[in-house]
């Protein structure tokens, strides 16, 4: 009789963790992007890199356009795009946001001063849980958003050669 009520409790266990598993398949990611383009962007509040100030989404909404960039110095992916988004400032006007994701502050202003510094605003993110808001769950990754705050096309990975194009076709169709 206890070896069938062993069997029994066993059974039960994996048919409800079996159950489980099934069931969660059928849910939504928590960090699926895909339905984040034409979705405006929550309330956020970001302290400054240097921590003077905090930026909110009302000082993203007075340019048409603004790309949100999140990068470390620790990221050498981040180190690729960077040359991509100084040509974004300087070449196409754009105002960059960086979002400092879980670095030093340190480490930050030594990359920005070896490399070159394309951000209108730098904020932290030290924690990493500001980013997930944005969907972001890797880095580099880029968002640009309208001045409606409205997401306009996210980039997952380094800003490349083509994303500057299409960077560009988006903002000449003003």
């Amino acid at each position: 009789m206890k070896i069938n009520f062993k069997i029994t409790l066993v059974l039960i266990t994996v048919s409800f963790i079996l159950f489980v598993f099934f069931l969660s398949l059928g849910q939504k990611s928590q960090y699926d992007t895909r339905d984040l383009i034409g979705k405006k962007i929550d309330n956020f509040n970001l302290k400054t890199l240097e921590g003077e100030k905090n930026i909110t989404e009302v000082d993203l909404m007075d340019n048409e356009y603004t790309l949100i960039n999140f990068w470390a110095s620790w990221c050498s992916p981040c180190r690729a795009e960077h040359k991509y988004l100084i040509k974004i400032k300087n070449n196409l006007g754009l105002r960059i946001l960086g979002v400092n994701f879980k670095d030093k502050n340190k480490n930050a202003i030594d990359f920005l001063n070896e490399l070159g510094n394309p951000y209108s605003y730098i904020v932290k993110d030290n924690s990493g849980k500001q980013s997930i808001k944005f969907g972001v769950y890797g880095i580099p990754e880029s968002i640009l958003i309208n001045k409606d705050l409205i997401v306009v096309k996210k980039f997952i990975g380094p800003i490349k050669k083509e994303d500057l194009e299409l960077i560009s076709k988006i903002l000449k169709n003003l």
